[in-house]
Formats: C-alpha cells, structure tokens, sequence
C-alpha cells in the first residue's frame, strides 16, 4: 500500500524538477525527499526520476504516475470534508403502509426533500422499527399521535367495457355482481352492510389481503369492487364510477411515538407539515 505522503514527495519533485526545491515545498529535509522517493521507486519496482547534477528528469513512469497521483492525493484532502458533511445530514427511518396513492406519496418525499435537503431518508417496510410510519388513522397505536396528510375517496372499480361502467351507480345497482372483498377494508363491510339493510347483496367471489390484490383481480375479471381513489389513478383499464351513496374515504397520516424523545429530522418533518 503506498504512503500518500510519498505520493506528495513525487508531485512536488515532479513540479518542481528539483529535489532542493521539492523539499522546501514539503517542508522537510533533502535527504527525506530522496529516501521518500527511492521508498516509492521500491514499491512501484521501477525508476521515477532520472537524476543528474543539473536536477532530476522524469521518466515516463512519473507521466504515467503523476495524474493517478495528484487524484489520490486530492480524494484524501477531500475525506474529512465528506465525513463532516455526512455527520450533518439528518437521518429519519420512515415505514411506508402498502397500497398508498403513489403520486401522494411521492409529492409529500419532494416535499420532504425541498424541506431538507440534508436528509437522509431510509424507507421501510411497514412492520420494520422506524421513527414514524405513514399509515390510516385507524391503524394509530395507542402510544402514538397521528398527523393527517391526505384522504382518499373509495370508488368502484369496474372494467373497461363493464355494464357498470358509467359516471355514477346507486346502491340497488350493485345487487347480485360478483364482488371481490378485502376483509380488512371498511368501505367494504359498510357497502355489504348497506345492502343488507335493503335486503340485497353482493355475490362474493373472491377475497384478498391487499388492495393491490383486490385491483389485479377486478383486472382479471373476477368481479367489482371499491378501491381507493389514489391506488387506481395510473390504471387505464379500470373505469373509476362514482358511488351515490355514503361518502366513503380512508385518511392517511403520519404516525410518531407520543411518549418518546424525536429525532432531530422528525421534529423538522413535524414543523415542515405544521406549516404547509
């Protein structure tokens, strides 16, 4: 491994064209240039320099050598600039619920990243320890305080080419159509709820976890149902149709421990929102 003080040694001899020279540049003696020097010519395994009494000459070995040094040996001036300035940045661990509006999603990052140039975001997944979690208010631990950001409409999600598809639907129009459920989801079992209590119903086909599983099966023509407004706005083969009924909508927040010491770069997220 070479020395980078030696690599110093061999731009200033370089430069300078003499070792006298080099020397006072460097701020040390004659001989410790030419011992640096014959050090590096050691480990290179090769000549540098060719020496005579009128100064030293450089072979083309130290024009190979000369830029590969003056890089290396600017890189490390550079090193604890780049270790301080990483030391600046905030850090912030965000755990992000799955099936979010990716535009909202993204506009509220560009917000963050306008806000804070300096951080250092690290996304996870939703049951991964982190510093706050975007999720529904619903889903709000007892021990946290929930911000909220943004709400989503649910709509029904049809097909293109579907009978439904059309500008608006009422509740006795959704009777008998294969529905696919999320179990999980209230504007589900609000909507199942509804039509019971006027002795309709819906034909449930299929069930699935998530909403990104409910769409691909809406997509593959497995029946109807409701989906955020937010989820489904970069889909071109699904119709969004309004439901004449209940407004239903989820709101999305920030969720943060309510009982803990923050971080420095949540309390700024928390500011930034507070003023936007």
């Amino acid at each position: 491994m070479v020395d980078l003080r030696l690599l110093r040694f061999f731009i200033a001899v370089y430069e300078e064209k003499n070792i006298t020279l080099a020397a006072s540049r460097c701020c040390v003696s004659q001989p410790s240039i030419s011992s640096g020097l014959k050090q590096l010519e050691q480990q290179l395994a090769g000549d540098l320099f060719a020496r005579s009494k009128k100064g030293v000459e450089p072979l083309d070995s130290a024009h190979y050598l000369y830029p590969l040094a003056v890089k290396l040996v600017e890189e490390a001036k550079q090193l604890p600039q780049l270790f301080q300035a990483k030391a600046a940045r905030q850090k912030l661990t965000l755990a992000v619920m799955p099936d979010l509006s990716p535009s909202r999603l993204a506009a509220l990052l560009i917000q963050l990243k306008q806000a804070m140039p300096l951080l250092d975001l690290q996304l996870v997944d939703y049951s991964s320890p982190a510093d706050c979690r975007l999720t529904l208010d619903v889903l709000k631990h007892q021990d946290e305080v929930c911000l909220p950001l943004w709400e989503e409409d649910y709509v029904l999600c049809v097909p293109k080419g579907h009978a439904l598809a059309k500008v608006s639907v009422g509740p006795a129009e959704l009777n008998g159509w294969d529905f696919i459920e999320c179990p999980p989801c209230e504007a589900h079992q609000q909507t199942i709820g509804l039509l019971a209590c006027n002795n309709m119903s819906l034909n449930l086909v299929a069930k699935a976890e998530s909403k990104s599983l409910v769409m691909a099966l809406v997509l593959a023509g497995f029946g109807i149902s409701f989906l955020p407004d937010g989820l489904i706005e970069d889909q071109p083969r699904l119709v969004q149709v309004k439901f004449d009924g209940p407004r239903m909508f989820r709101r999305i927040g920030l969720c943060y421990p309510a009982h803990q010491t923050l971080s420095p770069a949540l309390l700024s997220l928390l500011r930034h929102i507070a003023q936007t």
